[in-house]
């Protein structure tokens, strides 16, 4: 087997092993979860059998596709409503009173921390005792911790429902003063931590504001410079045409501005406050992106989802625009950027959108582009490269928030050691891996409740913007493009 062929077959079988652990996953905590990734299962496996066969060089005809998405889609809206009566059958513990079986904590499960001087008043370890009971969280252990308390023991309920009782009991005890999450064990399991309350988000210095700035500055410069380059202009020789970059600047800077703006947008809609954004410039593509702490505790995970979608649809869409607008008019010779065709092996999606508008100009040596080609296929890696499953980059929290912190920390492991070998080809690699080791190797901070399982749709979404970010930077095969007749 050759590497045109090994590297496809080990991304799909990466795919069924994400798929079987989702499953593996969902068996461990109810019919509901596992309604969620039957659900998931089916609307991805229409397009990982058509792609899986694509890569192959077996090519399905459009009769057979509209089959497998039409027996797709009613088992889909099956499922659906599948989960909705699995939903509205869960019990209601609002209602629970307080009074019911309040396990007592003995002073000797009390565990001391030597590092930390401060303890949770004993009147506050009382009151935090009385939230629970055997119809929401039996707690069997008590865990001094930094400056809260970890509670051990069994839940009885849906993760939803226990987390709002339980927030609201401590609430009603003890104010604003601590803060309850829901967190998965070391083993596995299912603990309650309380701690003290963090209070406001923490603001940058100024130093930050100004590496912010400086950042921003770079990024312009570097799109303008990237611009003037796909004009052909030597900037050494006429640094006084150095504005000729500037629609092409405009263009990277509107993606870039975009990814921004759904960012903010969707932290504004949940209340989450967000840092500073630190742009990160690059002379081969004008810019990778930019990235900003999230500075306060998120509620959930559906959260961290929303926060991490929103900017991948929203450049990638954007991106994707400029891209076939610029396939549309080079189709109409509408082109002055003259590209080696083979260039468009260089990925699955852009290979095919180009050889369905361009067709047989791809089989000669070269062929003529609008430039908005090129600004759509940059905007779509640079959505793709955030898309990696690494950290805290779009791809890393959508892998966090639907499978949780062990199994993304994994997929961190495996993103940077794909990283380190891709170096061998390209050394663009090396900087985004370097740059992912050094500032977004972290996961997410705690979040209040990480034991829910997605709503709606977000599993199937996360799927499907991890699948086009593989098909984007992923190469055509030789026996693809070949057959497609992509390349001179």
């Amino acid at each position: 087997m050759n590497s045109n062929t090994f590297f496809p077959l080990l991304v799909l079988g990466f795919a069924c092993l994400v798929l079987g652990w989702n499953l593996r996953r969902s068996q461990s905590f109810s019919k509901l979860s596992f309604l969620t990734w039957f659900q998931v299962l089916i609307i991805l496996l229409p397009w990982l059998i058509y792609f899986g066969l694509f890569l192959q060089g077996i090519f399905i005809n459009l009769a057979t596709l509209l089959l497998f998405l039409s027996i797709s889609t009613i088992a889909y809206i099956w499922v659906g409503g599948e989960i909705r009566k699995a939903r509205a059958n869960q019990p209601d513990l609002t209602s629970v009173k307080t009074e019911v079986a309040v396990p007592k904590i003995d002073s000797k499960q009390i565990q001391p921390d030597l590092n930390v001087n401060i303890k949770p008043h004993p009147e506050d370890i009382k009151k935090m005792q009385g939230i629970f009971g055997i119809e929401t969280f039996y707690a069997t252990e008590t865990i001094s911790y930094q400056q809260g308390l970890l509670f051990k023991g069994n839940m009885r309920g849906e993760p939803d429902a226990v987390y709002a009782y339980l927030s609201k009991s401590l609430s009603d005890r003890l104010g604003n003063k601590y803060e309850l999450f829901l967190l998965n064990g070391q083993d596995s399991k299912p603990v309650v931590m309380i701690l003290p309350n963090r209070g406001e988000a923490l603001i940058e210095t100024n130093p930050q504001k100004i590496l912010a700035l400086v950042l921003v500055i770079s990024t312009l410069l570097t799109c303008l410079s990237l611009g003037a380059q796909l004009g052909n202009i030597d900037l050494g020789l006429h640094p006084e045409q150095f504005l000729a970059g500037l629609p092409f600047g405009l263009g990277i800077g509107a993606i870039l501005l975009v990814r921004e703006l759904g960012w903010r947008w969707m932290g504004q809609k949940h209340d989450v406050k967000l840092g500073l954004p630190f742009f990160l410039p690059s002379s081969q593509m004008g810019a990778f992106g930019a990235f900003s702490r999230i500075q306060s505790s998120l509620p959930n995970r559906q959260v961290l989802f929303d926060l991490a979608i929103a900017p991948a649809i929203c450049s990638g869409f954007l991106s994707l625009s400029f891209l076939l607008v610029g396939l549309f008019l080079s189709g109409h010779h509408d082109g002055n950027l003259e590209i080696p065709s083979q260039i468009f092996q260089a990925s699955v999606l852009v290979g095919i959108l180009g050889k369905l508008a361009l067709g047989g100009a791809l089989h000669i040596n070269l062929v003529e582009i609008h430039p908005l080609v090129v600004l759509g296929w940059l905007g779509l890696v640079i959505t793709a490269l955030n898309l990696l499953p690494a950290g805290q980059l779009d791809g890393g929290r959508i892998m966090q928030a639907i499978y949780g912190r062990r199994t993304a920390g994994v997929a961190t492991f495996f993103t940077l050691l794909v990283l380190a070998i891709a170096t061998l080809i390209n050394p663009l690699a090396l900087y985004w891996g370097g740059i992912i080791l050094i500032l977004l190797r972290d996961q997410e901070g705690l979040m209040h409740n990480e034991l829910s399982e997605l709503e709606g749709d977000r599993d199937a979404l996360g799927l499907f913007a991890l699948f086009w970010m593989l098909i984007t930077l992923l190469p055509m095969t030789a026996t693809v493009a070949e057959k497609l007749g992509i390349g001179g």
